[in-house]
């Protein structure tokens, strides 16, 4: 694969920080990584000239995830909004950043937007895309249909229309299991803040048509995801692909043949899951969308059928090519457990459809234990759809979801005790584990789950630290980067995406998030630092660190988004 030459950035700056900025009212807190000639900072207008804010540097803090010391600059005092710098003498400034109500208006709305950017099957048009305008990718009007998954009524060859959706990642592939968690994602997002997204315009071509903007990306997928259920049996294709990966082209440059590939246990429940969801949030639209509620609850019904009748019925790419050709070898999203799949369906159902049925199908897992979501692990996502609609579900339950909830804030507050003694004062590296391939999800989950908490408890100290993910997130972390593309001061340059590699443009395509600093450098690639929170590589090459997923721009979203739909709410600002 070939991997094209990037041009350098400047040295990271000393100081870390949030490099979109702070709500007046939040606390604001930045780091001086390594040596500091002073123990004293200043806080100057952007213009260099005027101090509005002086103070001393902490003590030194060796991090646990690396061999890094910070000291803290803390000026959670200074509440008067305006542009500003930090300066410590002998270093270099930091970068800008502002003071101000909606400071990640900017990311909120260009995470979102990023999933515009990855659209199949339709142009790019320079009024809504700007510099990165591209003809349409692939059409897959004209899809077979792979000997893994031929039936009677659907042979091998067969040709099926899959068009639109997003793409997964840095390639051109579209997965079912990888959508699941992402719509869940975006969609809970929607029912946490409906009234945010009801006024988060994005400029993308379906803006002002009286559905929200978050709801139409999702329904540009949904749409996709549609296709991939067999009309005669109701299982889910895992996914809709090349036989392997395309080479470093802009979309629609190749024309080789797209599959739908084997059906799966996982899939289907994830797409049970998803319709089930959509089916409930979009039903408010009904006058827009006629009849879409009613399609997206069925499909997910018949899914919850197959799945019941194949309920252990893994994709396993290695077995499947010593059995078929073509060979496949893109992303395999393969999973081997299912009860998480199960629980997380059997909640999306229930909540939808408050049929007993599906309570006693999730009972047996409502004790299983809570860990963040990940494609592969999607049990929480059940659990936030059962604690959010708690007090809508029959009485008889109530028992068991005041053991859920009670359990969820002890994993809450598992979280809250690092900050304090962290070098860099956010929740993300807790443990090394943190640090993994995607490791900026990994952060954005956290902070899921302390919003959560809030939600439930309406207790400060949970959306308080949530925001220190953000911060993490924006630039105050031991690489210094702002790891969402076009975001920023010193963001990730060269992400391990086609479109961003083979379109002749400097900047990435904006709003994406990279995957972070993750030590097990599957890559091969060059890193110049390889401790867990530093071992991250902004090279196209990068695939373990630099790549970008629709699973990872869901809870930046849901991050960014919801604190500032909770800014006033949480005392970010004055009412």
């Amino acid at each position: 694969m070939h991997s094209f030459p990037a041009a350098a950035q400047p040295p990271v700056r000393p100081i870390r920080l949030n490099q979109c900025g702070y709500y007046p009212l939040a606390d604001k807190i930045a780091v001086v990584a390594g040596a500091t000639p002073s123990t004293q900072f200043f806080i100057l207008d952007a213009n260099g000239q005027d101090t509005v804010y002086t103070g001393q540097l902490g003590a030194p803090v060796t991090s646990a995830n690396s061999s890094l010391s910070t000291r803290k600059i803390d000026f959670s005092d200074l509440q008067r909004t305006g542009h500003y710098i930090i300066a410590v003498p002998g270093l270099p400034p930091s970068y800008p950043f502002q003071v101000r109500p909606q400071t990640h208006y900017a990311a909120a709305a260009a995470l979102l937007k990023g999933y515009y950017y990855q659209r199949v099957s339709m142009p790019l048009e320079a009024t809504y895309a700007g510099r990165w305008a591209r003809p349409a990718g692939h059409p897959d009007t004209a899809v077979l249909v792979h000997p893994s998954a031929a039936t009677t009524q659907r042979p091998a060859g067969t040709v099926i229309s899959s068009p639109g959706g997003w793409y997964d990642a840095g390639d051109y592939n579209k997965y079912i299991v990888n959508s699941g968690i992402t719509m869940g994602t975006l969609l809970a997002a929607y029912e946490d803040f409906t009234a945010y997204f009801d006024t988060l315009h994005t400029n993308i071509p379906e803006s002002r048509n009286g559905i929200p903007d978050i709801l139409d990306e999702t329904l540009y997928n949904l749409r996709w995801m549609l296709t991939m259920q067999d009309p005669y049996d109701g299982g889910v294709y895992n996914k809709c692909t090349n036989a392997s990966f395309d080479g470093m082209v802009m979309p629609g440059v190749t024309k080789a043949p797209r599959y739908v590939v084997q059906k799966g246990t996982a899939a289907t429940l994830d797409f049970a899951a998803v319709m089930a969801q959509a089916g409930r949030v979009y039903r408010r639209f009904n006058k827009e969308l006629p009849g879409l509620s009613d399609s997206c609850l069925q499909a997910a019904i018949r899914a919850w059928q197959w799945a019941e009748q194949h309920p252990a019925l893994a994709y396993d790419q290695d077995k499947m090519n010593r059995q078929y050709s073509p060979k496949v070898t893109t992303g395999g999203y393969g999973d081997r457990t299912f009860t998480d799949e199960k629980f997380w369906a059997g909640a999306e159902l229930l909540a939808s459809t408050g049929r007993q049925q599906y309570y006693d199908a999730i009972a047996p897992y409502l004790s299983d234990s809570l860990s963040l979501p990940s494609w592969a692990g999607v049990h929480l996502l059940g659990g936030y759809t059962l604690l959010r609609f708690a007090k809508q579900l029959p009485g008889r339950h109530a028992a068991a979801l005041q053991s859920l909830k009670a359990r969820f804030i002890r994993l809450a507050d598992t979280y809250l005790p690092h900050v304090a003694g962290s070098a860099f004062h956010t929740v993300m590296g807790k443990s090394r584990r943190d640090f993994i391939w995607g490791s900026s999800a990994v952060a954005a989950n956290q902070g899921i789950v302390l919003l959560n908490a809030y939600l439930l408890t309406k207790d400060r100290k949970y959306v308080d630290n949530a925001l220190t993910n953000l911060d993490y997130l924006l630039g105050r972390n031991a690489t210094g980067y702002c790891f969402v593309t076009g975001i920023g001061s010193y963001a990730t340059m060269h992400p391990h995406h086609r479109p961003s590699i083979a379109d002749g443009i400097a900047d990435p395509v904006p709003g994406l998030l990279a995957g972070g600093p993750n030590p097990g450098r599957q890559d091969q690639c060059h890193y110049d630092h390889t401790e867990p929170e530093t071992a991250y590589s902004d090279t196209d090459c990068s695939f373990a660190s630099n790549e970008i997923a629709i699973n990872w721009n869901a809870p930046a979203v849901y991050l960014a988004a919801g604190l500032e739909a909770l800014q006033q709410r949480a005392g970010y600002v004055k009412d």
